[in-house]
């Protein structure tokens, strides 16, 4: 691994380039950070993909991607005089430094979770007004229904035990069902949102990332189909001409090689 110093450099360089794409370069020196923004949303995405792979090298190029970002973002905010690298740095060095009291300070805390719920209070403290402040608006709403389930855990609004969520789970499903038998097709929209931010929380209690577990059977589905996709060419068939039983053959044979 490199020295801190080499880091250090290597950060240095990254800085120069960025100073000499803004000044000489005509796609650069055009981007503001609207035009960026939905780039940045891009990569992350390209890194949370490499990330699911365990593809290291592809996450080490990846991270550069998204500090490329930060870097191009910062390099903005200082040809307008608001804001620099040293800036952003510091802030966020000075941010963890005052959420983290039992580092830096006499805070006692006795594992993780604790450090979570003193994370929420200082927070609130900082002068937010909701704990759900800081949970993203534009979020997937997968991804934002565990982050609103994790922070209101994190002061004390919580199941206490995995059996309770899952008779919760049981309990909208039923009015799921309920709704369906009836035909109010509104309801069945609402309560099929209930199931699913249940099904969250229990993923939750289970030490799942939902987000993750749904991405990781999307990767499997599309492999099997892919795979039923090969086998009925090989045949000479298209799909709609197979029969359901011709399918189930391909598709089980995937399985096994999963």
């Amino acid at each position: 691994m490199n020295s801190r110093t080499d880091q250090l450099k290597a950060l240095d360089r990254l800085l120069t380039i960025m100073d000499e794409l803004r000044e000489q370069c005509p796609w650069d020196k055009k981007q503001t950070m609207q035009t960026l923004r939905h780039l940045t949303i891009e990569e992350t995405y390209e890194l949370g993909d490499a990330i699911l792979d365990n593809d290291l090298n592809e996450v080490k190029m990846e991270l550069g991607d998204v500090l490329l970002h930060i870097i191009f973002y910062a390099k903005i905010g200082s040809e307008t005089n608001d804001f620099d690298i040293a800036d952003v740095a510091n802030a966020i060095s000075d941010k963890l430094i005052h959420r983290h009291p039992h580092i830096y300070g006499d805070t006692i805390v006795s594992d993780a979770e604790e450090v979570k719920r003193n994370w929420e209070q200082i927070k609130l403290k900082e002068g937010k007004k909701s704990v759900l402040e800081g949970v993203p608006k534009s979020l997937p709403a997968l991804v934002k229904a565990n982050r609103i389930q994790d922070k209101v855990a994190g002061v004390g609004f919580d199941w206490e035990r995995p059996e309770q969520v899952f008779e919760k789970v049981q309990e909208e499903l039923n009015e799921l069902q309920a709704e369906v038998t009836a035909g109010n097709t509104d309801e069945i929209e609402s309560e099929f949102g209930d199931v699913l931010f249940s099904m969250i929380n229990y993923a939750r209690f289970l030490g799942v990332n939902p987000e993750n577990a749904l991405e990781r059977t999307n990767k499997k589905f599309i492999k099997r189909f892919q795979y039923l996709e090969k086998g009925a060419k090989q045949m000479g068939k298209e799909l709609k001409d197979m029969t359901l039983a011709e399918m189930d053959v391909f598709w089980n044979q995937a399985k096994t090689n999963d």
